[in-house]
């Protein structure tokens, strides 16, 4: 047992129990002391295996009515792509392989919930096998308000369409007066879990994400990761839990940042938040993933000692975190990702988006893999 942590905190880790006083202590103790629990915890959770999906991410249009602070995606003399180019993005993933396709565009003005569908539908009668993983939350309200209906009709006329599961994306920080400054046009708190929950109820499970290091507290990320759990304990849609740090190039809040002297979150901040994720949401939500993307590759397999047991996909094309001044890269092939994996001393494993895995027919070794 962690001698540096109290008995009381680490009882209530292993229940789920952990409060905000406890996640706040957390945060004062020696970091590797904290990187040691969250990995116990990680390893009696998971085991050593460590998981990744061969996707493709799919952003339709760079052009957006939203009046984000922090985006450098945004260009309103951008690009639409129409349905036969979407069709040809997602024929080219499933030639190298992919499982799923994630789709995701800014929010157009002139467009209904029939935008939408169209493209679910298109792909999934081409590519029925395919994953359609699409959709924020603040796109499913977009829609639904562009359309007159409620959020439970929009969300209905996407399964209908083929919509297997959403992006937990648009979350940023789960707190308003966060929000009323970042991104003051974007779906509040209330409407985010709103959106959610209604997903998870018509059987369309998400991910959920936090984007930190712009100009919250660390109270308010542990309240966001604590909302999240909340609503894992009344639904259970989650898959997965995604922490992205902020990145500050090439847009407004990341431009006030730096006159200030701030920058990037450091590495270590980034370790311990991953690390927090998986002791705050320890028998909730099983798999904490780390995006390369964010990250860095060097770092992202460090995170795999310090809670974290999935590296997400290959993405094939990534230009939200890239516009934004990430230079990590925006294709990550999965014979690299396992490299990584094993060269940890982890074993590699393929999954689906639903975290089943995908043993390979050229491969007669069967790794079993600890999952709802």
């Amino acid at each position: 047992m962690n001698p540096v942590i109290p008995n009381d905190i680490t009882e209530r880790a292993y229940k789920g129990k952990i409060t905000k006083e406890d996640a706040l202590f957390l945060l004062t103790i020696p970091p590797f002391k904290l990187f040691e629990f969250a990995d116990m915890l990680r390893r009696e959770t998971v085991g050593d295996t460590v998981t990744y999906v061969v996707n493709r991410n799919i952003n339709f249009t760079n052009r957006c009515i939203g009046t984000c602070g922090f985006c450098a995606f945004k260009d309103n003399t951008g690009y639409v792509l129409e349905i036969p180019q979407i069709l040809e993005k997602v024929r080219e993933a499933e030639k190298l392989g992919a499982t799923e396709v994630c789709i995701q565009g800014g929010l157009l003005p002139n467009v209904d919930i029939n935008f939408y569908t169209d493209i679910i539908r298109a792909v999934k009668t081409e590519y029925p096998h395919i994953h359609t993983h699409a959709f924020s939350p603040m796109e499913v309200y977009h829609a639904a308000k562009q359309s007159d209906i409620n959020v439970e009709e929009a969300l209905i006329r996407l399964k209908d369409a083929g919509l297997d599961s959403m992006p937990g994306t648009a979350a940023e920080i789960l707190s308003d007066r966060v929000r009323n400054i970042i991104c003051p046009g974007k779906l509040k708190t209330d409407e985010w879990i709103d959106v959610i929950t209604k997903a998870h109820k018509a059987g369309i499970n998400t991910t959920a994400t936090i984007m930190y290091g712009h100009i919250e507290t660390i109270e308010e990320r542990i309240d966001h990761m604590m909302i999240i759990r909340d609503i894992q304990k009344k639904t259970g849609g989650f898959h997965e839990f995604v922490p992205l740090t902020f990145m500050p190039y090439n847009n407004k809040v990341g431009e006030d940042m730096i006159k200030a002297g701030r920058y990037a979150t450091p590495g270590m901040e980034d370790l311990r938040l991953y690390a927090l994720a998986r002791i705050i949401l320890n028998t909730h939500i099983k798999n904490i993933q780390a995006s390369w993307v964010k990250l860095g590759k060097k770092l992202a397999q460090v995170a795999l000692f310090c809670g974290v047991n999935d590296l997400g996909g290959t993405l094939m094309e990534e230009k939200i975190s890239s516009s934004a001044g990430s230079t990590n890269g925006q294709f990550m092939s999965a014979q690299e990702l396992e490299w990584f994996i094993v060269s940890s001393g982890r074993q590699a494993l393929q999954r689906n988006t639903s975290y089943k895995p995908i043993i390979k027919t050229s491969n007669h070794e069967k790794v079993k893999l600890k999952v709802a």
